[in-house]
């Protein structure tokens, strides 16, 4: 039937072209051409996906090569990303430095870290300036967080900062109630201990410590310190067991001030001793 209607409608084409349009030939033309359309959507939907298939082999290596393309230009874009991100954070570390509200205007000595402690027998790192700009032994280290430790030698051009987590690092603090303490800190550990609360002290975890300031102190008053992360009271113990964590992690960063404080005073000239008569 298929070849019958085929047949049927080349003869009537051909006489179509003719110039026999009309009539009873017309009308025959346009009802073959009715009968074989479902025909010729069926054998369309078939051969589509074949076209399909033969377009996308044809196109093929140029989707490939857009594809790589892109990847290239994503790859080029997340490393450009990766290599902007140290520099950005140096950017916020220095001005998180020039923006130091607890210091009180204590003049300031901004330094880079160069290296840390070798090893685990003393927490500490190495800055790259020393007595020549300033630097002194006992002078306090800060980041834009607060405390980070204190001078313990100092050359011409390097100095050493000995931090709050080392055993030998003990810095008198002050909670937000007003009552004083001593931050000590652990070999191997990133937490201190709170000693000398009483247990009837009402201390409360999230709170931050300051340094008490007291007169003789190592350190001024107000900076920020630590921060409480338990409290433990014991019935019949003199003290309560307290942890800190230190508000600055070293680890993270390269840029810190050292504080030119005490500022050095002159010393007044000894009376002269009064001549044997």
């Amino acid at each position: 039937m298929l070849v019958l209607l085929v047949l049927t409608a080349v003869t009537l084409i051909t006489l179509d072209q003719r110039g026999a349009g009309g009539g009873l030939i017309g009308s025959a033309r346009d009802s073959a051409r009715d009968a074989i359309a479902p025909v010729q959507s069926a054998v369309d939907d078939a051969f589509r996906p074949i076209g399909n298939w033969w377009g996308g082999v044809s196109n093929g290596a140029a989707l490939k090569s857009a594809n790589a393309r892109l990847r290239k230009q994503l790859a080029d874009a997340r490393s450009e990303a990766r290599s902007a991100q140290p520099a950005l954070r140096e950017n916020e570390e220095l001005k998180r430095l020039t923006q130091l509200s607890f210091t009180g205007g204590i003049p300031a000595v901004a330094t880079q870290i160069i290296s840390a402690s070798p090893g685990n027998f003393e927490a500490s790192v190495e800055l790259d300036k020393g007595t020549d700009d300033g630097i002194a032994v006992g002078q306090p280290v800060v980041a834009g967080d607060g405390l980070v430790g204190r001078i313990t030698s100092a050359s011409k051009r390097r100095s050493t900062v000995l931090l709050l987590t080392d055993p030998a690092s003990n810095v008198g603090v002050r909670l937000e109630t007003g009552d004083a303490g001593v931050a000590t800190g652990h070999a191997g550990s990133d937490l201190l201990t709170l000693d000398f609360v009483k247990p009837e002290v009402n201390v409360k975890k999230g709170q931050v410590v300051t340094t008490a300031g007291l007169q003789n102190a190592a350190f001024p008053a107000g900076l920020p310190v630590a921060r409480v992360v338990s409290v433990e009271k014991t019935p019949g113990d003199l003290t309560q067991r307290i942890t800190l964590r230190p508000l600055v992690s070293v680890g993270q960063l390269q840029f810190l001030d050292v504080l030119r404080w005490p500022q050095v005073l002159a010393v007044p000239p000894a009376a002269a001793a009064p001549q044997a008569g």
